[in-house]
């Protein structure tokens, strides 16, 4: 894999080389002096694009990484533990997440009765 400062470099090149290229069929209109003209402002332009591409993707994956770590997405797979979480000690769900009994017992059951009736 490449690191991003090696990722934006090739990317630049790459942006640059075929602008260069395009600036340069462009230029042919103007003979020799405009191939070569045509190909540098070409070069310069597809650097300059490359260089707020990369910038562009820099930042949406630095702010894509802080969303997975507050939502809890960790290696690729969301709502397991923080790494350094201590291990489970039974490794069975808890009562509530499986739809056994309420986690608080204290807690009154819901009201199932009819509605009530507004008299005004």
């Amino acid at each position: 894999m490449y690191t991003e400062k090696e990722q934006a470099t090739s990317t630049e090149a790459i942006l640059a080389a075929a602008a260069s290229l395009t600036g340069a069929v462009i230029g042919i209109i103007a003979g020799p002096a405009g191939v070569v003209a045509g190909a540098i402002i070409g070069s310069v332009v597809g650097a300059g694009v490359g260089a707020m591409l990369m910038d562009s993707n820099s930042r949406r994956w630095h702010h894509d990484e802080e969303l997975d770590f507050d939502i809890g997405v960790f290696d690729g797979t969301i709502g397991a533990a923080p790494p350094d979480a201590p291990p489970v000690r039974i490794g069975a769900f808890s009562s509530g997440s499986s739809g056994g009994e309420s986690a608080r017992p204290s807690m009154p059951p819901p009201n199932a009765g009819p509605m009530q009736e507004i008299e005004g």
